[in-house]
Protein backbone atom coordinates (compact mmCIF):
# COMPACT_ATOMS: atom_id res chain seq x y z
CA UNK A 1 0.00 0.00 0.00
CA UNK A 2 1.83 3.82 -1.18
CA UNK A 3 1.51 6.31 1.78
CA UNK A 4 -0.56 9.23 0.50
CA UNK A 5 0.99 11.88 2.19
CA UNK A 6 4.19 11.65 -0.10
CA UNK A 7 1.66 11.65 -3.49
CA UNK A 8 1.31 14.62 -5.86
CA UNK A 9 -1.99 16.31 -4.97
CA UNK A 10 -2.40 16.85 -8.41
CA UNK A 11 -2.17 12.62 -9.43
CA UNK A 12 -4.83 12.23 -6.45
CA UNK A 13 -6.89 14.62 -7.98
CA UNK A 14 -7.04 12.94 -11.19
CA UNK A 15 -7.24 9.68 -9.85
CA UNK A 16 -10.72 10.91 -8.27
CA UNK A 17 -12.07 12.47 -11.05
CA UNK A 18 -11.36 9.23 -13.03
CA UNK A 19 -13.18 7.38 -10.34
CA UNK A 20 -16.16 9.62 -10.60
CA UNK A 21 -16.53 9.84 -14.40
CA UNK A 22 -16.08 5.72 -14.39
CA UNK A 23 -19.89 4.91 -14.18
CA UNK A 24 -20.68 7.77 -16.57
CA UNK A 25 -18.41 6.04 -19.57
CA UNK A 26 -17.01 2.41 -18.50
CA UNK A 27 -20.34 0.53 -19.50
CA UNK A 28 -21.32 -2.01 -21.78
CA UNK A 29 -22.69 -1.37 -25.24
CA UNK A 30 -26.72 -0.64 -25.11
CA UNK A 31 -28.13 -3.85 -27.30
CA UNK A 32 -29.61 -3.27 -30.59
CA UNK A 33 -33.15 -4.51 -28.91
CA UNK A 34 -33.20 -1.83 -26.85
CA UNK A 35 -34.27 0.83 -28.67
CA UNK A 36 -37.24 -0.89 -30.05
CA UNK A 37 -38.15 -2.32 -26.85
CA UNK A 38 -38.15 1.01 -25.12
CA UNK A 39 -40.04 2.74 -28.63
CA UNK A 40 -42.86 -0.17 -28.26
CA UNK A 41 -43.78 0.52 -23.95
CA UNK A 42 -43.96 3.77 -24.53
CA UNK A 43 -46.05 3.55 -27.75
CA UNK A 44 -47.94 0.40 -25.57
CA UNK A 45 -48.59 3.11 -22.87
CA UNK A 46 -49.92 6.36 -25.31
CA UNK A 47 -51.88 2.93 -27.21
CA UNK A 48 -53.57 1.85 -23.51
CA UNK A 49 -55.49 5.24 -23.68
CA UNK A 50 -57.84 3.93 -26.20
CA UNK A 51 -59.63 1.99 -23.07
CA UNK A 52 -59.32 5.22 -21.01
CA UNK A 53 -63.21 5.94 -21.18
CA UNK A 54 -64.22 2.69 -22.14
CA UNK A 55 -62.70 0.42 -20.05
CA UNK A 56 -61.18 1.86 -17.13
CA UNK A 57 -60.73 -1.50 -15.65
CA UNK A 58 -58.31 -2.50 -18.68
CA UNK A 59 -56.91 0.76 -18.72
CA UNK A 60 -55.51 0.64 -15.41
CA UNK A 61 -54.74 -3.33 -15.53
CA UNK A 62 -52.55 -1.98 -18.64
CA UNK A 63 -50.80 0.44 -17.14
CA UNK A 64 -50.03 -1.54 -13.79
CA UNK A 65 -48.33 -4.25 -16.61
CA UNK A 66 -46.13 -1.72 -18.14
CA UNK A 67 -45.50 0.25 -15.53
CA UNK A 68 -43.88 -3.32 -13.74
CA UNK A 69 -42.59 -4.25 -17.19
CA UNK A 70 -40.46 -0.66 -17.26
CA UNK A 71 -39.31 -1.44 -13.25
CA UNK A 72 -38.30 -4.93 -14.31
CA UNK A 73 -36.36 -4.04 -17.22
CA UNK A 74 -34.74 -0.96 -15.69
CA UNK A 75 -33.76 -3.29 -12.89
CA UNK A 76 -32.01 -5.60 -14.78
CA UNK A 77 -30.26 -2.82 -16.91
CA UNK A 78 -28.64 -1.64 -13.86
CA UNK A 79 -27.51 -4.64 -12.94
CA UNK A 80 -26.29 -5.44 -16.76
CA UNK A 81 -24.31 -2.23 -16.25
CA UNK A 82 -23.62 -1.84 -13.10
CA UNK A 83 -23.97 1.36 -12.44
CA UNK A 84 -27.00 3.92 -14.42
CA UNK A 85 -25.89 7.13 -13.52
CA UNK A 86 -28.97 9.41 -13.16
CA UNK A 87 -29.66 13.47 -13.39
CA UNK A 88 -29.18 14.76 -10.42
CA UNK A 89 -27.52 12.09 -8.27
CA UNK A 90 -24.21 12.87 -9.24
CA UNK A 91 -21.79 15.20 -11.61
CA UNK A 92 -21.71 13.60 -14.88
CA UNK A 93 -17.99 14.50 -16.61
CA UNK A 94 -18.68 17.59 -18.22
CA UNK A 95 -18.70 16.14 -22.11
CA UNK A 96 -21.83 14.45 -21.20
CA UNK A 97 -23.72 17.85 -19.76
CA UNK A 98 -25.34 18.74 -23.27
CA UNK A 99 -25.90 15.07 -24.07
CA UNK A 100 -28.18 14.80 -21.40
CA UNK A 101 -29.68 18.55 -21.72
CA UNK A 102 -30.27 17.21 -25.76
CA UNK A 103 -32.16 14.27 -24.01
CA UNK A 104 -34.81 16.70 -22.46
CA UNK A 105 -35.02 18.27 -24.85
CA UNK A 106 -35.83 16.00 -27.01
CA UNK A 107 -38.27 14.15 -24.48
CA UNK A 108 -39.97 17.75 -24.47
CA UNK A 109 -40.24 17.84 -28.47
CA UNK A 110 -41.35 14.09 -28.46
CA UNK A 111 -44.00 14.82 -26.00
CA UNK A 112 -45.27 17.74 -27.86
CA UNK A 113 -45.37 16.22 -31.21
CA UNK A 114 -47.23 13.29 -29.58
CA UNK A 115 -49.53 14.74 -28.02
CA UNK A 116 -50.38 17.69 -31.14
CA UNK A 117 -50.90 14.06 -33.33
CA UNK A 118 -53.05 12.64 -30.79
CA UNK A 119 -55.24 15.69 -30.85
CA UNK A 120 -55.18 15.59 -34.38
CA UNK A 121 -55.15 12.23 -35.66
CA UNK A 122 -56.61 10.22 -32.46
CA UNK A 123 -54.35 7.89 -30.44
CA UNK A 124 -53.81 5.12 -32.82
CA UNK A 125 -51.38 7.73 -34.86
CA UNK A 126 -50.11 8.99 -31.67
CA UNK A 127 -48.72 5.59 -30.18
CA UNK A 128 -46.81 5.14 -34.45
CA UNK A 129 -45.67 8.14 -33.93
CA UNK A 130 -44.61 7.67 -30.25
CA UNK A 131 -42.85 4.47 -31.36
CA UNK A 132 -40.51 5.62 -34.20
CA UNK A 133 -39.63 8.92 -32.28
CA UNK A 134 -38.94 7.14 -29.20
CA UNK A 135 -37.20 4.25 -30.62
CA UNK A 136 -35.06 6.87 -33.40
CA UNK A 137 -34.54 9.84 -30.36
CA UNK A 138 -33.19 6.97 -27.88
CA UNK A 139 -30.88 5.36 -30.80
CA UNK A 140 -29.03 8.77 -31.69
CA UNK A 141 -28.64 9.89 -28.06
CA UNK A 142 -27.08 6.50 -27.48
CA UNK A 143 -24.30 7.77 -30.30
CA UNK A 144 -24.22 11.24 -29.06
CA UNK A 145 -23.57 9.78 -25.67
CA UNK A 146 -20.43 6.92 -26.76
CA UNK A 147 -19.04 9.50 -28.76
CA UNK A 148 -18.73 12.17 -25.59
CA UNK A 149 -18.51 9.36 -22.94
CA UNK A 150 -15.23 8.09 -25.92
CA UNK A 151 -14.20 11.93 -25.39
CA UNK A 152 -14.26 12.01 -21.54
CA UNK A 153 -12.33 8.51 -21.26
CA UNK A 154 -9.58 9.89 -24.02
CA UNK A 155 -9.34 13.11 -21.54
CA UNK A 156 -8.97 10.69 -18.53
CA UNK A 157 -7.10 7.92 -19.57
CA UNK A 158 -9.23 5.66 -19.32
CA UNK A 159 -9.63 2.31 -20.88
CA UNK A 160 -12.97 1.67 -23.45
CA UNK A 161 -15.62 -0.03 -22.74
CA UNK A 162 -16.52 -2.35 -20.36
Amino acid sequence: MTDDRHRDPRDVLDELERAEAAPFVIHPATPWWHFPLMGLWAAAMVGAFTWWRENALLFVAAMIALVAIEAGYLTWLSRSHGALPMPGRATPPTELVPVWRGYFLGVAVVVAAVGLLWWLLGVAAAALTTFVLVTGGLAEYDRRYERAAARTRARLGIAGRS
